[in-house]
């Protein structure tokens, strides 16, 4: 029993780092951007792309945020009381060295997808899919690490969300459509609402630390008005898709995932205790799932009974 129970508990401890509930930012763009391929351009889906390239995009998410733990470590930023974090390295015990050597091995990984996602499709994928390692990697190493900076946001939603969605559109079509361009704007900003959330939480530690975060430069409550912002101008652009573009009014049914928004803005101005406003960084990652995946389901109802 005893050994089951510690199995258990050293499978959290490598679960936790992975930090699952950044997962989905890889997840739903692959499925959006194969919805889009399927109810737009009318195209059979190539089920094994589909799954390499959600299989890939899952493993460099999970590799950058093994990044992220190990450069966070090294520069002094992490620490046993530090929220948000997988804690491997300063709560487990876990080698700093075994982290990178994850990191790489899932990126290794990713590559062979890679090849395979290239021969079938145009090996003109290949630079795209060595600039998102590559800026993977650089979102919180290197010299002058992307998180660290005002660009995380933009940088993450144009890698973690349009360039998923379109590389995801790309191998089902061969081709990018500006159809599929405007549909992915929305998970470009709210993967980037992930970020800004998430720098909002930490802007006190990122502070002390140095760094130079959108949330700093501007404040934490403009900061939550700016994330606002982001949740407005996604919602609004799909009904700007429906009413002058044509998309399917069952694209409206993202409406239903504004709950989740809501509450997040509510928690951020009401708590600002990083351990408090946890619960908003959950429905920030949650409206990116709902939002990106009812998206791709109105898009499919049209597709099968239209």
């Amino acid at each position: 029993m005893t050994k089951v129970i510690e199995a258990d508990r050293g499978f959290k401890v490598w679960w936790h780092l992975t930090r699952p509930h950044t997962l989905t930012a890889s997840f739903v763009p692959v499925f959006l951007g194969t919805a889009i391929a399927l109810a737009i351009e009318k195209q059979t889906i190539d089920f094994g792309l589909f799954f390499a390239m959600l299989i890939a995009s899952m493993l460099i998410q999970a590799a950058t945020n093994m990044f992220n733990e190990y450069y966070d470590y090294k520069l002094g930023l992490d620490n046993e009381n530090s929220v948000g974090i997988g804690g491997t390295i300063v709560r487990h015990g876990v080698q700093p060295k075994t982290i990178m050597m994850i990191a790489l091995s899932f990126y290794a990984i990713a590559m062979l997808l890679g090849i395979y996602i290239c021969a079938s499709t145009s090996w003109w994928l290949a630079a795209v899919g060595l600039v998102c390692m590559l800026i993977g990697f650089l979102y919180t190493g290197g010299p002058y690490p992307i998180a660290y900076s005002p660009f995380g946001e933009i940088v993450s939603g144009a890698v973690m969300g349009m360039g998923i969605v379109l590389i995801a559109f790309y191998i089902q079509t061969l081709t990018v459509t500006l159809d599929a361009v405007l549909l992915s704007v929305p998970s470009m900003i709210l993967v980037g609402a992930i970020m800004l959330s998430n720098n909002i939480r930490d802007i006190v530690g990122d502070t002390e630390g140095g760094r130079k975060t959108l949330a700093i430069l501007v404040g934490r409550d403009n900061a939550i008005s700016v994330l606002s912002g982001f949740f407005i101008v996604s919602y609004l652009w799909v009904i700007a898709l429906v009413a002058i573009d044509g998309i399917t009014f069952w694209a409206l049914i993202i409406f239903l995932s504004v709950p989740k928004p809501l509450r997040a803005i509510q928690i951020f101005r009401d708590k600002k205790e990083a351990k408090e406003v946890m619960p908003a960084m959950k429905f920030t990652a949650q409206t990116n799932t709902f939002f990106g995946f009812l998206l791709g389901i109105g898009l499919l109802i049209q597709y099968f009974f239209y």
